[in-house]
């Protein structure tokens, strides 16, 4: 049994906090950011209300990955960011796009203090990771939290709108789906099965269709296994179970060390999966898992046509 790599796996310790406290309480931090626009500014609706923006921000700070990737997919560069943790830094796949900027704190834990210094005019990220703080950074900049579960595209484009850039974001959906349709026709994907799981310590996930990686996969032209997958559009299964994942083709990511998590005990039993071993494929996780936005979107697209054009598997 063998994978065949695609690329270089990257350690990215990100997860998905829980964040219950609401701020659509009546208090005088959550009025600061709604309310009718003064001079210079636009109203930006989002998943936690209205936003006061200003008309072309300038000093903005990101504070999870999509935000991030959606800025500089758009020629913005944030003044600051957080990173997905101190060890991994700034996602990889970005490349030098993230030079200069500069980091408050993780994902997890943001630097209040540090993104107060830099004295930013628009705040960017989403209610799963910091609802809870959502308040806090309004008393800092206009702030505006997107949706997960609106899916990239609706994160992507509320993003730009808060950016002054909806022309621009518009233009690069365009290209995007103009790219979706070479690839998809490039590898013969029409028609086609795909499944994509994914290693972590403890547990094996199937990433359904309205997942990040799965949506493109699902815009290429393929089918992702029928399971009951969770709110997050996940499955989580064992070693024996693994069969729920047989399709034409097999993408995998694994999440930090290899030797941490399920991929040994799943992997040596999954040898009956029709795509085993020609067509089951290791990707980065840093950019299937956390890429969420533009330019991830296109590494998936660049991986699916690297690995499949030519192959054989479809």
């Amino acid at each position: 049994m063998r994978l065949r790599s695609l690329t270089t796996a990257v350690v990215a310790a990100m997860a998905l906090s829980a964040c219950g406290a609401s701020a659509a309480d009546d208090t005088e931090e959550t009025s600061a950011q709604e309310g009718s626009a003064p001079a210079g500014t636009r109203s930006v609706d989002h998943v936690l209300g209205t936003t006061e923006v200003p008309a072309d921000p300038q000093r903005v700070v990101t504070l999870d990955t999509p935000h991030l990737d959606t800025a500089l997919s758009l020629d913005v560069t944030p003044i600051g960011s957080v990173q997905s943790d101190v060890a991994t830094g700034f996602p990889e796949y970005l490349g030098d796009r993230t030079e200069g900027i500069e980091t408050v704190g993780t994902i997890e834990e943001p630097d209040l203090e540090a993104i107060a210094a830099l004295e930013p005019d628009l705040i960017l990220s989403s209610s799963v990771r910091h609802e809870a703080i959502y308040d806090q950074l309004g008393q800092i900049a206009p702030t505006v939290l997107t949706d997960y579960e609106e899916g990239w595209r609706a994160v992507f484009t509320t993003t730009a709108e808060a950016l002054n850039r909806s022309q621009e974001a518009t233009e690069a959906l365009d290209g995007y789906d103009a790219r979706v349709e070479e690839v998809g026709q490039a590898v013969g994907a029409d028609g086609a099965t795909a499944s994509i799981v994914r290693f972590l310590p403890e547990e094996t996930r199937i990433y359904g269709p309205d997942t990040f990686s799965g949506s493109v996969l699902t815009d290429v032209g393929f089918t992702l296994p029928q399971l009951s997958y969770d709110e997050y559009s996940m499955a989580y299964v064992s070693a024996e179970q693994i069969d729920q994942a047989d399709a034409d083709v097999v993408f995998s990511t694994t999440y930090g060390d290899p030797a941490a998590t399920t991929k040994g005990g799943v992997t040596a039993v999954w040898d009956f999966l029709q795509a085993v071993p020609d067509c089951a494929f290791e990707v980065d996780d840093d950019e299937w898992m956390l890429g969420i936005g533009l330019l991830g979107a296109e590494v998936v697209l660049e991986d699916v046509e690297t690995a499949l054009a030519g192959s054989g598997c479809l």
